[in-house]
């Protein structure tokens, strides 16, 4: 039997045990700048990181955040969410939802918001018929020189 768990990962050593499974989502980054961007994240916007451990090996890594915004009120804004491709498709990822879901409540925030890449139409289902996300935008990024 498989024994799950998340752990809130904060130590540097915890954080550098997520890269594997991170850099299946964010292929951009290579380990310094990730260690240097999450160390910075939680620093100075509060940013916070949760695994799910499978046996003792992570698995799956959600990253979240704290915000207020006029539009939202105060809402959690999942940054990053991704499960280690084998692994995909056992319910890891709602598991790790459900922590940021259960952790906003407990904190009282009153909802939780992501984006999601426009190709990612699994992902797309999986937040709006698996989780119960309702689509209510588009998100833009225009890139600075």
């Amino acid at each position: 039997m498989n024994a799950l768990t998340v752990k809130e990962l904060q130590s540097e050593s915890d954080i550098r045990k997520a890269f594997p499974v991170m850099k299946q989502l964010r292929t951009h980054l290579d380990e310094q700048t990730y260690l240097e961007l999450v160390k910075e994240a939680q620093a100075k916007d509060s940013y916070r990181m949760a695994a799910l451990l499978e046996n003792g090996d992570i698995v799956a890594v959600i990253g979240f955040k704290p915000m207020i915004t006029l539009y939202y009120g105060r809402f959690v804004w999942v940054c990053d969410l991704v499960t280690e491709a084998d692994k995909r498709s056992k319910g890891y990822g709602e598991k790790l939802l459900s922590y940021v879901h259960e952790w906003a409540e407990e904190n009282q925030f009153k909802s939780v918001a992501l984006s999601s890449g426009l190709q990612r139409k699994e992902a797309h289902r999986f937040y709006e018929e698996k989780m119960h996300y309702d689509k209510v935008s588009y998100v833009f990024k225009k890139p600075l020189t």
